[in-house]
Parts: C-alpha cells; structure tokens; sequence
C-alpha cells in the first residue's frame, strides 16, 4: 500500500472530531461522493482496481470463444486498458490522475495454418495469449471538499502529439539542466480528447508561453495532461468499451474498474486556516 493515514487525520479519528468513511464505486465511470450539508470530507487515500481483468486475449480469428476458466477475445488489443484515468472534481478544484495498465503475456498456443490442426511443422500465426493486471493501485492523496465530489474513471486510447518545436534556452530552461538549447524537438503540445475541441496540453508551461517563442497560446490550453470524454481519441467509459466486446465481458464483475476511497468526514464546517 503506498498510502497512510494523516498523522493529524488519525488523532481526529481517535478523538471523535472526524469519522473514518470509506466509498466503493466501480463499473459506470461517473460516480459522485455525497457530502453533508455543514460539513466536509477530507479523502486521504484510494484503491483501484483497473478495468480489463478478467478474460484474456488471443490473436486468432475474429470470434469470441470460452478460454476454459477464463472468457478469450480472439484477434484482442489489450492496448485500450493500458492508459486509465481517474479524476475528481469537487466544485471548485480538479484532480486528474492518470494510471499506467501493466498487460502481462501469459503464454503461446500452439502454431496452426489456416485453422487446421495444429502441427509442429507451420510456425505461422502463433496464438500468443495476453491479460490485463488489475492489481490493486493504491495512491496517496488530500482532496478536501464541503461539496458533493465528482469521480469519473475511464480509459484512454490516444493522444495526438499536435507539434513538436526545440526548447530555447531560458532563464526557466537553462542549458545542460533542461532541454533549453539541446536542439531538440521534443512535444510542445499534446491533444487529448475530442478532435473539435481538445484539451490542448501546452508545454514547457503556459505561463509566460510567449518566452518559448512558439506564437500565442491556443483556446483550451492547459498545463496539464489529462483526457476529456470522448469515445474516439478522449475518455470512454470502461462499461461502454465492454459492451462493445459483448454481454460477456460487460456483464463480468472481473472485467469492470472498482474503486475504493478513503475518507475522513466532519461535521463541522472547513476551517478557515489549514495545516
């Protein structure tokens, strides 16, 4: 676990000033974490279990078949559950994090040509067997909010590198420590979601942007890297690419996210100084 109770969160839970709350959510990717009214929650932790378990992949044909103890997807990319996001907004501030999908090759079947029984005479078109590891992902967090909160989860197949330009030496990005003067042309802006109107992540930092000399900052800039909804290029619900697959990895608690956060709840209003 690469999480732990605040030290001044748990004296609060031993004196009765706070109560330990925990929230599971999972399957639809939009939740929302109710807060009482003249109250607040401070959620110090979560555990994610990533969506895409459950059921392996095969390159083969294109139907879906039984795997013995485990559903297979013939001719799968795993690719879309490598990349999931997780993201909080509590009315006023918003936190993205994004999560790396480990997919571990879990064997190879046997080599057959053409759907004929297999031999050990044809090495073509080997079946090479794949699954996404939905280990539990633990993450320290400190989001406080007296308002509802807002979770969306979803997945993220692409991003769209929109320009690449060398970094000029700054008083920002100084030679040698940074890319400033390496001469090399490194992503400048990366466009994440709908292809109209994406979030356009603008690096080194859009403050100042104009010290880089790469022109003027375009709408939607941001100087975070996080995905929008969209069901192409931006976030997509982990249950709508499921149903895609068909009923029988939508309906499998095993293939869906689950979420679990941990939370500290008072019943008194936020204070006005914060330690």
């Amino acid at each position: 676990m690469s999480w732990s109770i605040p030290t001044k969160i748990e004296e609060d839970f031993i004196s009765g000033r706070a109560q330990y709350r925990t929230f599971q959510t999972g399957v639809g990717g939009q939740s929302i974490l109710p807060v009482p009214t003249n109250a607040y929650a401070v959620v110090f932790g979560y555990d994610f279990s990533p969506a895409g378990g459950g059921f392996k992949y095969i390159s083969s044909t294109n139907s879906i078949s039984s795997g013995g103890s485990r559903p297979v997807l013939n001719n799968g990319n795993p690719r879309f559950f490598e990349t999931q996001q997780i993201s909080f907004y509590t009315g006023t501030d918003f936190y993205p994090f994004i999560h790396h999908v480990d997919v571990r090759t879990t064997g190879v079947g046997a080599a057959r040509q053409n759907n004929v029984a297999p031999t050990t005479n044809f090495l073509l078109n080997l079946d090479i067997l794949e699954e996404v590891d939905n280990t539990p992902i633990s993450r320290q967090v400190y989001i406080t909010s007296d308002k509802d909160i807002t979770i969306s989860v979803g997945l993220i197949l692409d991003s769209d590198v929109a320009s690449a330009n060398a970094i000029p030496q700054t008083n920002r990005t100084p030679a040698l420590l940074t890319y400033g003067g390496s001469a090399q042309a490194v992503a400048t802006q990366t466009d994440f979601g709908p292809a109209a109107t994406p979030i356009q992540f603008m690096q080194p930092s859009p403050k100042d942007y104009q010290d880089f000399g790469f022109g003027l900052l375009p709408n939607g800039a941001s100087g975070q890297s996080f995905a929008t909804p969209d069901t192409a290029r931006g976030l997509l619900d982990p249950s709508v690419y499921l149903t895609s697959l068909g009923a029988t990895f939508r309906d499998a608690a095993a293939c869906n996210y689950f979420l679990n956060l941990h939370y500290a709840l008072y019943t008194s209003t936020i204070p006005e100084q914060r330690g």
